[in-house]
C-alpha cells in the first residue's frame, strides 16, 4: 500500500499532462469507430429498408402467379465434381421445389466417385431430372465452367428455357426459393439475379472466422451498388445464378468466361458492360451452403475469392488487410481497454473536463460498433453469442487478405475448376 501512494506520489507532477494526452487519443479512435461503424450501421438499414431479400419475395403477387403451370420453363444446371455426400442433399431439395415449370440438369465433370448414384438415389428417376456425365475437359476450360456450356448446348430442356438458374452441388434449396427468386426477377425487370446464401454455422471457424470473410466481401461490393443500373459495382453469387434467356445469349454465356478464375464476377461484370439490370439479393435462409468442409479450405478458398474481387492488385489486397485489421480490431479494442483503464483509474488526478466525454463518446462508440454487428450477425444467422469473437475472425480476415497479397506477389498457381492457374498481378 505504501509503495502504490509512492508511485501515485512521483507520478502526481506529469500525471494530468499524460492522462490528458490518453483521453485526446482515446477520444479520437471512438470517434473513428463511431464514423466507420456507424456507417456500417447506415448502409445495413439503407439495405434491409430498399433491398427485399428472398423471402420477402414471397410476398409480391408475381410469387402467387408462379404457382400456375404457364410459369417461365426455368432450367437448372448444376455442374458437380465428386460432390458425393453433399450434392444428393441438393437434389432432394429440388424435388420439392413449388415452382410448377422446372427442370433441372446435373451436369457430371469427370466424376469418379458415388456422385451419379447419390443422384440417382436422392431423385428416384423423376422426370425432370436429367444426368449428364461428362468425360472430358478442353485444356483450355475450367472444369465447372465446361460442365455447364456441355449442359447448355445439349440438353433439351435447357435448350428450351426461357430462364437458366445455375447453382453449386452443394447447396440446398427451401421449396420455394426457386419461385421467390422469379418473382424477384420479374417483379424487378431484371436480366440476372444471384443470391446471397445463408452459410452453415455449425464449426468453429465458420462462427468465428466466416462472418468477418462474408462482411469484408460485402464492404467491397456492397448490395445496394450490386443493384443500381448506372455506377454498379457488378457483384455475383456463382452459387445461384438465374438469367433470361435474352441476357445469357447477350453476354454469350459461359462461353465468354472459360478461364476466368471466378466465373460468377466476370459475368456479371459483362452483364454490367451490356447495360443489363441486375440484382443480388441476401437468400435469409432459403438458399443454404457449406462453402469449405474445413479451415485449410476455407483460407485456400477465399484468399481465390479475395484475389479475384480485387482484380489481382497485390496493394489493394495489402490495404483492404490493414483497414480490416484497424477499423475491426486494433480500433474497437483499443477503444474498449481504454474505457476500462480510464475508469479505474479515475482517481488519478484526471481532469474531469476530459474524462467524462472520453468515456461518453467511446461508450457510444462501442455501442454503435456492437449493433451493427449484432445486425449483421441476424442477417447471416449466425449465433449472436460469436459476435464477441468477430475481432479474432477479423484479425484472420487481414491474414487471409495479405496471404492473397503474397501468393499474387510470388506467382503461387491455385487449382479450381479441375485447372491449375498462375495469375498476374495487376
Amino acid at each position: 500500500m505504501i509503495g502504490s501512494e509512492f508511485l501515485i506520489a512521483r507520478l502526481a507532477p506529469t500525471m494530468p499532462i499524460i492522462t490528458i494526452l490518453f483521453c485526446l487519443v482515446l477520444i479520437i479512435a471512438a470517434l473513428s469507430v463511431a464514423i466507420y461503424w456507424g456507417a456500417v450501421l447506415y448502409h445495413i438499414a439503407k439495405t434491409m429498408r430498399t433491398i427485399p431479400t428472398c423471402r420477402d419475395a414471397l410476398l409480391l403477387p408475381a410469387a402467387a402467379e408462379l404457382r400456375k403451370p404457364t410459369a417461365p420453363k426455368v432450367c437448372i444446371i448444376v455442374p458437380a465434381h465428386n460432390e458425393q455426400g453433399v450434392v444428393g442433399k441438393l437434389a432432394a431439395s429440388l424435388l420439392k421445389q413449388t415452382y410448377p415449370n422446372l427442370f433441372v440438369v446435373f451436369a457430371l465433370d469427370r466424376c469418379t466417385d458415388g456422385t451419379a448414384s447419390e443422384i440417382r438415389e436422392a431423385t428416384g428417376g423423376a422426370d425432370h431430372m436429367e444426368l449428364l456425365e461428362i468425360r472430358e475437359c478442353p485444356p483450355d476450360w475450367a472444369g465447372k465452367v465446361n460442365a455447364i456450356r456441355v449442359a447448355v448446348r445439349t440438353s433439351k430442356a435447357a435448350q428450351a428455357a426461357d430462364l437458366l438458374l445455375f447453382t453449386d452441388a452443394d447447396t440446398e434449396f427451401d421449396p420455394d426459393c426457386v419461385r421467390a427468386a422469379v418473382a424477384l426477377l420479374k417483379t424487378r425487370s431484371l436480366g440476372m439475379l444471384s443470391i446471397m446464401s445463408t452459410l452453415t454455422t455449425d464449426r468453429t471457424f465458420e462462427r468465428i472466422a466466416q462472418p468477418a470473410a462474408g462482411m469484408e466481401l460485402m464492404r467491397q461490393y456492397p448490395l445496394a451498388r450490386a443493384n443500381t443500373l448506372t455506377h454498379r459495382r457488378a457483384f455475383a453469387n456463382g452459387q445461384f445464378m438465374l438469367f433470361t434467356r435474352a441476357c445469357y445469349d447477350t453476354v454469350r454465356g459461359h462461353e465468354s468466361v472459360k478461364d476466368a478464375l471466378l466465373e460468377d464476377i466476370e459475368l456479371a461484370r459483362l452483364v454490367e458492360r451490356h447495360g443489363i439490370p441486375a440484382g443480388l439479393f441476401f437468400a435469409d435462409n432459403m438458399l443454404r451452403c457449406r462453402m469449405y468442409p474445413n479451415a485449410e479450405e476455407f483460407v485456400k478458398g477465399w484468399k481465390r475469392i479475395y484475389i479475384e474481387a480485387a482484380n489481382r492488385r497485390i496493394r489493394r489486397l495489402d490495404v483492404l488487410a490493414d483497414r480490416a485489421r484497424l477499423v475491426s480490431t486494433v480500433l474497437p479494442n483499443g477503444v474498449l481497454l481504454g474505457t476500462i483503464a480510464l475508469l479505474s483509474l479515475g482517481g488519478l488526478h484526471i481532469p474531469s473536463g476530459l474524462a467524462a466525454p472520453a468515456v461518453i463518446v467511446s461508450l457510444i462508440a462501442l455501442a454503435i460498433y456492437l449493433t451493427a454487428l449484432l445486425w449483421s450477425y441476424r442477417i447471416a444467422r449466425v449465433p449472436l453469442i460469436w459476435v464477441f469473437l468477430y475481432p479474432v475472425g477479423a484479425w484472420q480476415t487481414g491474414t487471409i487478405l495479405h496471404a492473397a497479397a503474397a501468393d499474387l506477389r510470388a506467382g503461387t498457381p491455385v487449382r479450381w475448376g479441375g485447372r491449375e492457374y498462375v495469375r498476374e498481378a495487376r
